[in-house]
Formats: structure tokens, sequence, C-alpha cells
């Protein structure tokens, strides 16, 4: 198979864990220049208190600033149901484009009804910077990326391959973590098999980085393996596990598990980049739909 870029170049990933979140954010900077992206950043939310501060945010902030880095872009790899974005802040501060998947207009139109928005939320993605498609190219500095659109956990799901790097998003855990609930709405098991196909694809030396890790079994929390480890050992998709089995194992796992903690202030922020929404009186104001989820 032949790819838009040159999978050759080695970016310098530095790994940021989010401790309350589960979540791993990422500065990506290109080996050629000291331009950056980062990708999939958190916004911490105190969710009892409805109080949001900043300070997984400030430390990607710092780095980027103390490695002198000029932010390109600010990636979503999905729109996130277990944490707030910090996109805009971290914009306002660095710079940078923020990206998302092209059908992040089908996530905003769902949950759109769901937190029953009015016309003044617009469903169009223009919140968003850039949207991308199937096989988009874009530049951090001199190193060329691309997106693959991979449906299945959610709708708008798409992995970012920067040189010989590939960012999952929710696509695949860790190989003893498996795989992602593919539940949500507009979600779909069997998507998500074929879009996990779409990644295992890939060369078997392309490094993967996971958006999330839980340390399955009381491992040491990690967040970097590679194609052809997950395909020899994912719990869930490797050694050849076929669609069917896959499908029915999925289904059968998401009906026992419970809504992620911050899906509803999630999803609220995530779907307007990272904004959070405001009442009539410009105050930032979060809604819980009863029975909605």
């Amino acid at each position: 198979m032949t790819y838009p870029i040159d999978m050759t170049v080695r970016p310098d990933v530095s790994g940021h864990f989010d401790e309350a979140t589960n979540t791993i954010s990422y500065i990506v900077k290109d080996p050629s220049s000291p331009h950056c992206a980062i990708i999939d950043s958190v916004m911490d939310i105190d969710y009892a208190a409805g109080r949001i501060t900043y300070d997984h945010a400030d430390a990607l902030i710092a780095e980027t600033r103390d490695r002198g880095l000029t932010l390109d872009w600010i990636i979503e790899t999905h729109v996130h149901a277990d944490h707030l974005s910090a996109a805009p802040y971290i914009q306002d501060r660095l710079g940078g484009r923020i990206g998302i998947g092209a059908k992040i207009m089908v996530v905003q139109d769902t949950f759109g009804k769901v937190f029953n928005e009015g016309t003044e939320f617009q469903r169009d993605g223009s919140q968003f910077d850039q949207l991308f498609e199937d096989g988009d190219t874009y530049q951090i500095g001199t190193m060329q990326a691309f997106a693959i659109y991979t449906p299945g956990h959610t709708p708008a799901c798409m992995v970012h391959v920067m040189g010989d790097a590939a960012f999952v998003g929710d696509t695949l855990f860790m190989p003893d973590g498996g795989s992602a609930r593919a539940d949500f709405p507009g979600g779909d098991a069997g998507q998500l098999y074929d879009s996990i196909q779409k990644v295992l694809a890939l060369p078997d030396d392309m490094r993967l980085f996971m958006c999330h890790d839980y340390g399955p079994n009381g491992r040491d929390i990690q967040w970097e393996t590679t194609v052809a480890d997950e395909k020899a050992n994912n719990i869930h998709v490797g050694g050849g596990k076929t669609k069917e089995d896959f499908v029915k194992f999925r289904t059968e796992r998401d009906a026992t598990l419970a809504m992620p903690k911050l899906i509803i202030p999630s999803l609220q922020v995530n779907m307007r980049a990272g904004e959070v929404p405001k009442d009539k009186d410009g105050r930032p104001m979060l809604k819980v739909p009863v029975n909605g989820l």
C-alpha cells in the first residue's frame, strides 16, 4: 500500500499523562524544524464543584515554550466523552490551528438534540479551524502528516499519522487493553473492527500512540506500541480474530459498561472545540439532560 507522506521521518513525541482521566496528550515535534503539534489536550474539571482549571494544559504550554517550539496544529482525534479539551486555551497562548474530522457535524447534530441546543449552536463544524477528510494531508513544519477516517467508537474518529508515528485516539488501546467501546450514539462495533484493520495495515514498525491507558492488571501506565505488536497481541483483535467474533464480544462487553463520569460536560465542551457553553447572560453553564444518554 502507498501512503501520501514520508514515513521514514521520526518525530520527537512527548507524552503527558493526565491521571484524573487516564488521558495521554502529546507534543509532536518535526525533527527538522522547531514546529510542533499538540494532540488531545485536557482541560481540568472538578465536576462536583463546577470548577475548571488548566494545570494539564499549562504543562503542555510550558514545555512548548521552554523548548522554543512553534505550535502549528492542535489536533483532536475525536469528540472525547471522558475529558474536556483545552484547545482554545492553548491556541490563545501559543497559536496554531484546531483540527478535527469532518464528521464532527454528525456528532454536533446528534448531541445538539440531546442537549436541546438552540439555533445559535452551529452544527457545521465552524468552531474548528480545519475539518479533515479521509486521506487529507497537512504540514507540521517540514514534516508531512495525514488523517485516516476510523469511525466506530464515534462517527468523527480519525487516526493522525506523522512520519513514523500514528496517534490512534480511542480506536485502539495497548495490546493488553484491547479496544474502545462502540455503544455511544453513532458508534458501531463492525465499523470499529474495520477501522482497526486500517491501522493494522500500516507498516509493522509504525509507532502507535494511545489516547488512554488504564494499566490493566496493575501494570504501569504505557502509551506507545507498534503495529506489529498490536497485530500479534491485542486481546480483542490480534492474532487474526474475525469481525464476527469481535462484534459479538464488543457488543456484549459494552452492555455492561457504565457511562464515563465526565461524558455530560465533555460532549458539550468538545463539540464546541473546547469552548464552555454560555447561558443567555453570557455565563459559562453546563446542562444535564435527564435520561438523555
